[in-house]
């Protein structure tokens, strides 16, 4: 694989890691904290700190990801992150985090750096509450949602080396139809014209190898994990890919929403997403979620989402679903909620996935459609 980062990049934050503090011996275990302990114990010791982290970098760099799907240069930056607040070295630490993520996670490159208007202070000063049922709602979509593990495969066979899986999420759109993003399926790391992707034939491969997990909210309670049947539709261009599972689970669907997201100037929309951010516990993304824009196939909106959180269902305040997240871009100098920075995520719209899945595969759009009236 090429290397997550370029070593200028490298460098950048090593020196943001020396300037911060971050190179003290005493944080080093922090900063791997998450990262699996047999692969820790294979990086060299050096006596002199900063030569140290250079070390750290340089080898997670060169490591696509570990045998339990995870990258630990990203869980590095991501605990590193954590553990800064000058603002100088933070914004290093977390554009580097935020390439490596997406890179990692094999997100295509689907949005420019929008030049976006500053949300001004009245959305502070708005009812932001809802009703209590909201959380009822949410606590029943998540049964829906579920952390899928990819394994790659090349020319038939598992890919070797660094043949390990690619962590997505995904959620039940009809009993027995799970969807997710067709760069979760593909398995493969990298973005944009770097982003190699499988054949046909490796691509069925991945999905009928490919696992989901529901009710993985914990790491303290072990969850079944349901597998997969095969991929009956998918597109690159929208960035979808439907699976159907082996077995239909016994848990309610998603319902979609009506009609597209629309937003005009001076509207304040939320959006939700329940993800698994890392292929970890189940979160949901509940604040500073507002939408940014919105058109014909996409919809754009400040939510705090990872790698792994791909193929995440974008919900409502209704808990009905409006877009499939496929995609986080940073956008600099923007103001909001009083931060100088924030993120731009995207999403496909459904009613543009629905609208592809009637034209190219109208079988299983009947199907979804008679689960969404049940």
């Amino acid at each position: 694989m090429n290397a997550y980062l370029t070593p200028e990049e490298i460098l950048q934050v090593r020196d943001a890691a020396l300037e911060t503090g971050l190179a003290d011996p005493m944080v080093r275990p922090l900063l791997f904290d998450g990262i699996m302990p047999k692969y820790r114990g294979t990086l060299p010791l050096l006596p002199a700190p900063g030569r140290q982290v250079h070390s750290d970098l340089n080898e997670m760099n060169r490591v696509e990801r570990l045998v339990d799907g995870s990258v630990p240069l990203e869980i590095w930056l991501r605990n590193a992150v954590a553990q800064t607040t000058e603002a100088e070295h933070l914004a290093v630490l977390q554009r580097a985090l935020d390439d490596v993520a997406r890179s990692a996670g094999g997100e295509p490159d689907i949005v420019a750096e929008l030049p976006a208007p500053e949300i001004k202070e009245e959305i502070v000063h708005r009812d932001d509450t809802v009703p209590f049922d909201f959380l009822r709602g949410g606590d029943l979509a998540g049964l829906a949602v579920a952390r899928i593990k990819v394994p790659p495969y090349q020319g038939g066979s598992p890919l070797q080396p660094n043949g390990f899986p690619h962590a997505g999420t995904g959620w039940l759109i009809a009993p027995a139809l799970l969807i997710t993003n067709h760069h979760v399926v593909n398995a493969r790391t990298g973005s944009g014209k770097d982003r190699p992707g499988a054949d046909a034939e490796d691509l069925q491969l991945q999905a009928r190898h490919a696992h989901a997990r529901f009710d993985y909210d914990t790491d303290d309670v072990e969850t079944e994990e349901a597998t997969v049947r095969e991929l009956v539709a998918a597109d690159r261009e929208l960035d979808y890919a439907i699976l159907r599972l082996t077995t239909e689970p016994s848990r309610p669907v998603l319902k979609l929403a009506r009609q597209p997201l629309a937003v005009t100037q001076g509207d304040f929309v939320a959006v939700n997403i329940i993800q698994h951010p890392g292929g970890r516990p189940k979160r949901v993304a509940l604040r500073n979620n507002l939408v940014y824009e919105a058109d014909e196939h996409d919809v754009r909106y400040f939510t705090d989402t990872r790698g792994g959180s791909s193929g995440s269902p974008v919900l409502t305040d209704d808990w009905r679903v409006v877009a499939l997240h496929r995609g986080t871009r940073r956008v600099e100098d923007v103001m909001f909620q009083g931060r100088a920075t924030a993120f731009v995520n995207v999403g496909t719209q459904m009613n543009s996935v629905m609208g592809h899945l009637k034209a190219n595969n109208p079988d299983i759009h009947a199907e979804i459609e008679t689960a969404q009236h049940d």
